[in-house]
């Protein structure tokens, strides 16, 4: 019989101090005296008085003990969590680098291998020990992060919880002496916890998780065959043909995306069926570096039906705006040959809301047009 994996749930935090071992402690708490069976595997309170006292509720496991450099170190006892089998441990400090001497180089590892063992864990990250954001913090922050953890094994966790405060709070539990002791407090204002810092920082956390709660959402679509658009957060789609007018409707783009909060730009590029373009790859190469400028992101797909082939990526993006330039063919050449993919997106277009932007080159396009 295949065992079961234990459930894996994740306290995210944007700085050290905001909290999150109190409130990986507080749920501890709250389970245990509900009936659950919860046990502290490894948990540093770094003499905070508040955690100290909470950990006192706990039946706390025996850590393993290692020399290293003529220095003794307590790492978190593998082996004595999966002999116990509690049905919950909590395991602070993911990111942690073990000391040598244990079958595991990390601690994330050591939370791996009791998932699998079907253990509930419980533990605390912050975002600046993720494997994708670790030259982006060194850039913000200047401190280099020697422990990361894979992003794949936080987006797994059944529960993400961010555990938010605003800088100014932050800097104020510093003052106070709740996270560090007095010695330290100066030098951390003055550098990692600086507002600038503490702000990007708070941010990064923030648009890292509201990315995983978008991937969720887009998986239970998928998985309940859901093909309509739900409109949780505007998601801006503007149509180029590499033409001379897409810097314009790039720009209008990104202000309709920019009025909702949390607003997305994405550009796209249809190709023929071949896979060729009848746009010049240097201007198309413009206007993605225009797009990502503006934050956006560039996408290209494939289809001899343009119309059918934007609404496809719309929908498939949750896209709940399109925009798209007014065509430059004459008057003339389209009461010959009938509607564009202005008229035909629009008529397919459903629930998605087309914008048709007009502007000085209209008609004056040295390319063939797609509308």
């Amino acid at each position: 019989m295949t065992q079961r994996r234990g459930r894996f749930k994740v306290y995210l935090g944007a700085a050290p101090g905001v909290g999150k071992t109190y409130r990986m402690l507080d749920e501890g708490l709250r389970r245990k005296d509900r009936g659950t069976e919860v046990v502290v595997a490894f948990v540093e309170c770094h003499e905070r008085r508040r955690t100290e006292a909470v950990l006192s509720g706990f039946e706390i496991l025996p850590r393993a003990h290692r020399s290293y450099r003529g220095a003794e170190f307590t790492e978190l006892d593998l082996d004595a969590v999966l002999t116990r089998r509690p049905q919950v441990a909590l395991i602070d400090e993911l990111a942690h680098t073990n000391v040598p001497g244990g079958r595991n180089g990390k601690r994330w590892q050591d939370v791996e291998e009791l998932l699998a063992a079907g253990i509930e864990v419980v533990t605390t990250v912050n975002i600046q020990h993720m494997e994708s954001l670790n030259d982006v913090i060194h850039e913000i922050t200047g401190v280099p992060q020697r422990e990361t953890v894979p992003d794949r094994l936080v987006r797994r966790a059944d529960q993400i919880e961010l555990v938010d405060m605003p800088p100014e709070g932050l800097r104020r539990r510093l003052v106070h002496g709740n996270v560090y002791s007095a010695e330290k407090v100066d030098a951390a204002l003055g550098n990692y916890f600086r507002i600038g810092n503490l702000t990007a920082l708070r941010q990064l956390a923030l648009l890292w998780l509201a990315g995983h709660v978008d991937e969720r959402l887009q998986r239970y679509r998928a998985e309940h065959g859901i093909s309509e658009v739900w409109e949780t957060r505007e998601r801006v789609v503007v149509a180029l043909t590499g033409g001379p007018e897409d810097e314009t409707l790039i720009r209008r783009a990104a202000r309709i995306a920019a009025r909702s909060a949390g607003g997305d730009l994405l550009a796209v590029h249809v190709a023929r069926g071949d896979g060729l373009s009848d746009a010049a790859p240097e201007e198309l190469d413009a206007q993605r570096r225009l797009v990502e400028s503006l934050g956006g992101t560039f996408h290209w797909v494939v289809g001899d039906d343009v119309p059918t082939a934007l609404l496809e990526f719309t929908r498939s993006q949750d896209g709940t705006q399109l925009v798209l330039g007014t065509s430059r063919r004459s008057r003339i050449a389209r009461a010959l040959s009938g509607p564009g993919t202005g008229e035909t997106t629009i008529e397919l277009s459903g629930d998605i809301d087309v914008h048709m932007v007009t502007h000085p080159v209209a008609g004056r396009g040295h390319r063939p047009a797609a509308g």
